[in-house]
């Protein structure tokens, strides 16, 4: 079962488990969103419309799975600083329903954690960068719910000795993502850019991040669901290894449709820098494929047609 298989990653996680040929539940909000991103395997998966947030439909679900992936979650830096109590009902309530669940019926549990828990990367020494065992240091509302909902499954394998996997992405792109408002970085860019409008940055634009190709981070998923014992009770960061500054996103974009890049004010909980540490995921085989900018280009070509 994927919880959140309706959103973004997941509808991506849900046909590529249904092609291998998994038998497949996903629990997601009813929406025009979630049933447009599945409806390429609408008829090849179970799904269930609801909210991690309803204890009874989660138990009930949960029962029969053999694993869970747990995707489901707000997850917008800016949305959390206008509305920090969703982001904490959702991503920690939401996420006890599901940790309860399991341990119930005794499945194993992958849970899509996030890189924003590590907090602002701007204080590491020169060449260090965020392993798995780095300080939580939460810079948002959101991250915090992140952060506190990582940490409660890492507790649930040390206290009542569950199989539970914690997945930590750094900046993950790719076809379905959000744009628009509370939307992700490229995806905005690229409808602006369409319209024909300026793109808009914060700050200078010299903010950092490490983006990962969707088909990449669905394939580092798989890497957890096939390595089930090495992993009981580890966190794993996926991402490029590659950081790539924001200026330079928005500029490569600007230039493919002719437009200029213009700054705005800096916003408060952004996070300047996070470069990744990704050995341990290599010592398991993760080898990421597509970089940013073929995978913009992947994006743009998706976007024109879909946007």
């Amino acid at each position: 079962m994927i919880t959140g298989g309706g959103g973004f990653q997941g509808s991506h996680l849900a046909e590529f488990l249904v092609e291998e040929g998994h038998e497949v539940s996903v629990l997601n909000i009813n929406s025009e969103i979630s049933r447009k991103n599945l409806s390429a395997i609408t008829d090849k998966i179970r799904p269930i419309w609801g909210s991690v947030t309803d204890k009874d439909t989660v138990e009930k679900n949960v029962s029969g799975q053999d694993v869970v992936f747990h995707m489901a979650a707000h997850v917008n830096v800016d949305e959390s600083l206008e509305d920090p109590s969703i982001f904490f009902h959702v991503n920690v309530l939401g996420t006890h329903n599901v940790l309860e669940a399991v341990r119930k019926h005794g499945a194993r549990l992958i849970f899509v954690s996030s890189r924003e828990i590590y907090g602002d990367g701007r204080n590491l020494k020169e060449g260090e960068k965020f392993s798995e065992f780095s300080e939580i240091r939460p810079a948002s509302p959101y991250a915090a719910s992140k952060a506190a909902a990582d940490r409660m499954c890492y507790s649930y394998f040390a206290a009542f000795g569950m199989d539970v996997a914690i997945v930590r992405p750094f900046n993950v792109f790719g076809e379905r993502q959000k744009g628009g408002k509370f939307g992700a970085l490229i995806p905005i860019l690229t409808e602006r850019a369409l319209r024909g409008e300026n793109l808009e940055i914060f700050g200078d634009g010299s903010i950092a991040r490490d983006y990962t190709y969707v088909s990449d981070i669905i394939q580092a998923y798989n890497l957890v669901l096939l390595n089930s014992e090495p992993l009981k009770g580890r966190a794993i960061n996926f991402a490029s290894g590659v950081d790539t500054k924001v200026k330079d996103i928005a500029e490569y974009i600007a230039k493919k449709f002719g437009v200029k890049v213009v700054h705005t004010n800096p916003r408060p909980g952004e996070v300047s820098r996070s470069p990744a540490d990704i050995s341990f995921a290599k010592s398991l085989g993760y080898s990421p494929k597509i970089s940013i900018w073929e995978g913009i280009d992947r994006y743009i070509e998706w976007a024109k047609n879909n946007v």
